[in-house]
């Protein structure tokens, strides 16, 4: 009912100073009454001290329908339209992968309640700006796979980013393998940019492919990337070994990222290296990485309207017709 009335417009609004004339069809309600009321004499009113009918109640009801039905007409002669806009968007949209570390390490409580879950909620809502691009995710640790296409499916990519957890995968970091499964997804795209997000908090110590050599591939299909080291400066509480049930032992090690690397990384396919040290810097690192990509879009608006003024005047004209009911029928008093 709100949004119905948000896109309401009105044709003719000068009828609304039609209002002014409601404190007058009060007040000659009040006047028009007369000036002694019928007098009917008892004996004794104890018996009909606490007697009150339903007419007796009522009897302010045909004034109010009166007010009301007058309001509705004022409304239909304002000519209400409802106004419908439709957009036309015209977007170069850029596709983007997120590739994610899914190392033991990820699971470390620097951030709260650790890593893994601060980037999973961060990256989701870096996801829900980017509304005309097309969005993918890959994962990796000691190996790599694509865990979600590109598409611009971005509640299909924010339910798998939920469903990320560690141990799927054989333990490492595989800088190297992430870069190359994401570069493979965006290498036959068509769009006019192509963006990696490649989140770690290690450094490289698995894999196959080395990451320079990703990253040459990288920028040999001119795809940018953007890395970011994820951990605090110094100590953190992290797992330092793995039981027989698959339960994490933790203790305190020192967190180790490779800056350098990443760093040599972003800047040979032209984007950025970040340091996100707690959940507020890695929030601030995606916004400006959503600044530096924006999508070129051209909208244009069209509006339609609808005409409304019927059902306002039809409202109108059965509250007075009521009111006509309830003061000359039903509500008739006799003086």
């Amino acid at each position: 009912m709100i949004e119905y009335f948000q896109n309401m417009e009105f044709s003719n609004p000068e009828f609304f100073a039609l209002f002014i004339l409601i404190p007058a069809i009060i007040l000659w309600e009040y006047w028009k009454r007369p000036v002694k009321e019928p007098v009917m004499v008892f004996s004794d009113l104890e018996s009909i001290k606490d007697v009150h009918s339903w007419r007796s109640r009522l009897r302010f009801l045909p004034n109010i329908l009166r007010v009301l039905g007058f309001i509705f007409c004022v409304f239909a002669l304002a000519r209400p339209q409802l106004s419908l806009t439709e957009e036309e968007v015209k977007a170069e949209g850029i596709d983007i992968m997120l590739s994610m570390d899914l190392s033991s390490s990820m699971l470390a409580q620097d951030f709260a309640p650790d890593r893994l879950s601060v980037s999973k909620e961060v990256a989701k809502e870096f996801v829900d700006k980017r509304v005309h691009d097309r969005v993918g995710l890959v994962v990796f640790a000691g190996e790599s796979y694509t865990q979600c296409p590109l598409t611009t499916d971005h509640e299909i990519v924010k339910s798998f980013l939920s469903d990320l957890q560690v141990g799927r995968l054989q333990d490492g970091t595989a800088i190297g393998m992430g870069l190359a499964s994401a570069v493979n997804r965006l290498k036959d795209s068509e769009a006019k940019s192509k963006v990696v997000i490649l989140l770690t908090d290690g450094v490289n110590n698995a894999g196959y492919i080395k990451p320079l050599t990703s990253a040459e591939i990288a920028k040999e299909f001119e795809v940018k990337v953007y890395t970011i080291g994820v951990g605090s400066m110094g100590i953190a509480r992290s797992p330092v070994n793995r039981r027989s049930d698959g339960r994490y032992v933790f203790g305190n090690s020192r967190v180790e990222i490779d800056e350098a690397l990443l760093q040599e990384i972003s800047e040979m396919t032209g984007g950025q290296y970040y340091r996100a040290v707690d959940e507020q810097s890695l929030e601030n690192i995606y916004k400006e990485i959503d600044i530096l990509e924006k999508t070129e879009m051209e909208i244009n608006v069209f509006k339609r309207y609808q005409d409304e003024y019927r059902k306002f005047l039809l409202l109108g004209l059965i509250l007075l017709l009521l009111e006509f009911f309830f003061s000359k029928m039903i509500l008739r008093t006799i003086p």
